[in-house]
């Protein structure tokens, strides 16, 4: 199958707050990049409020806020929903288990959930391997996937009727074959970890993960002190949104957190010690899309030279990243209140020295409006473009979304995955195609709705 060119991978004060700094000695430097992408989008009112952590082999960590939680710049105590992130939790879960000798990556996850009714390929099961690695060949979310709440659509999703989807679901490829990202995948991971152990998903985090690391402020459910030091979420278009739950798609994005907690969890990979747990996290399994490969949940990319280990995850109304360099040297996390993608601003913050991003311009809701629609780059392969409140949202088959900002009327950038769309209009002034320019290849796409 061919894959696609896209790789891998939403109102502030109207003054905003300067930004604090926590900081101790030797603690390392926020790049200027990334300084300036923050204090932009908290002091547009794209985003409500940001918090960069930053931590160096063997140096003291580093927090910045930007913006305003309850008419204070936010700090390491303030608490986000992290999404996506969650998967790498789900995913060292796994790697204790295998590192220790008492699970096989390999072991077909129907060992596991004797009660379920796995699908397989042609006798081929799925395997942990296959759902840790995005390539078991289960689809981003089950099919006829409506949630009674769309502000909490994972809330209702329990066991039911997750054996009765996979009962009935037959699969469309291989497992271990594509890279196909799933939140179905890893919602399932969570519960066969969880039956195998005879605990909750969040009782196994905190007993394996949160609470060796001290990660007090780091859980599914929100405790009384972590509640009072939440920051509230807001959607793309500024406005509250209400805070996620989940029950049996709990290890695809339930956890909440918080910077300093998110570095404490970062510096376990900073270096791993060979053959711990953590080093088996991040130790490169499969190709995952061009540019591109997958670990046990985080993805290895490039970025201008440098190998990174990465994950990103967006929810209702948070957004988060959180990052190492391959070698080891430094890390990155960043959370946000809004549920607009902070990929830009991490990957600034993670590879200081690199080129300043391109000046960001603001383009009028109905600009932004008229690039609506899905674009077909090859068959198989569309990009869905929906606008947000400072750019647009970019969705390629089979993928994470990704935000693109403006340059230019026409000209977007995605800085998450070093890729640029140029829009083309036809004689009546509009959009009827675009051009994806990535890793040196221009890729055309026609307008098909």
């Amino acid at each position: 199958m061919k894959r696609s060119p896209l790789t891998a991978g939403r109102t502030a004060l109207a003054c905003a707050l300067a930004a604090s700094v926590l900081t101790a000695a030797a603690a390392p430097t926020l790049h200027d990049s990334a300084r300036r992408l923050a204090t932009q989008r908290t002091a547009n009112g794209a985003v409500a409020s940001i918090v960069i952590g930053i931590v160096e082999q063997g140096g003291d960590p580093a927090i910045h806020g930007f913006g305003s939680v309850n008419g204070r710049a936010p700090d390491g105590d303030t608490v986000y929903e992290i999404g996506s992130v969650t998967k790498t939790f789900t995913a060292l879960l796994l790697a204790q288990e295998a590192a220790g000798g008492k699970l096989a990556l390999d072991e077909p996850v129907q060992h596991l959930l004797p009660g379920y009714a796995i699908p397989a390929w042609q006798g081929q099961a799925i395997t942990l391997r296959d759902l840790a690695t995005q390539t078991s060949g289960l689809p981003r979310l089950p099919t006829g996937f409506m949630p009674p709440d769309m502000t909490n659509p994972y809330a209702a999703y329990g066991a039911t009727e997750l054996q009765a989807f996979l009962r009935n679901h037959h699969l469309a490829r291989k497992p271990g074959a594509v890279y196909e990202y799933s939140n179905l995948g890893y919602g399932l991971l969570g519960v066969a970890l969880s039956t195998r152990a005879g605990q909750s998903y969040a009782t196994l985090v905190h007993d394996r993960i949160a609470a060796p690391l001290g990660m007090l402020s780091t859980a599914v459910t929100l405790t009384t002190a972590m509640r009072a030091r939440l920051a509230l979420g807001h959607d793309g278009a500024g406005k509250p949104a209400a805070n996620w739950d989940f029950d049996t798609m709990a290890g695809a994005g339930a956890l909440r957190s918080t910077a300093a907690d998110m570095l404490r969890y970062l510096t376990t990979l900073m270096p791993t010690a060979a053959g711990s747990p953590y080093a088996l996290a991040i130790q490169r399994q499969r190709p995952a899309i061009p540019g591109a490969d997958i670990a046990l949940g985080w993805h290895l990319s490039d970025v201008r030279g440098t190998r990174i280990v990465w994950h990103n995850g967006q929810t209702g109304g948070y957004a988060a990243f959180a990052g190492v360099t391959a070698d080891g040297k430094r890390g990155v996390v960043v959370l946000a209140n809004t549920s607009a993608p902070m990929d830009d601003i991490a990957l600034a913050a993670l590879v200081p020295g690199a080129a300043p991003p391109p000046e960001i311009v603001a383009l009028t809701p109905d600009v932004l409006a008229g690039y609506t629609g899905k674009y077909q780059l090859a068959p198989g392969f569309v990009l869905t473009i929906q606008p947000q409140r400072q750019g647009l949202q970019v969705q390629a088959t089979g993928q994470p979304p990704f935000e693109a900002q403006a340059t230019a009327r026409d000209e977007f950038v995605v800085a998450a995955v070093d890729a640029r769309l140029s829009f083309r209009r036809n004689a009546a002034g509009t959009v009827e195609s675009v051009v994806l320019r990535q890793h040196g290849q221009e890729v055309p796409g026609k307008r098909i709705e």
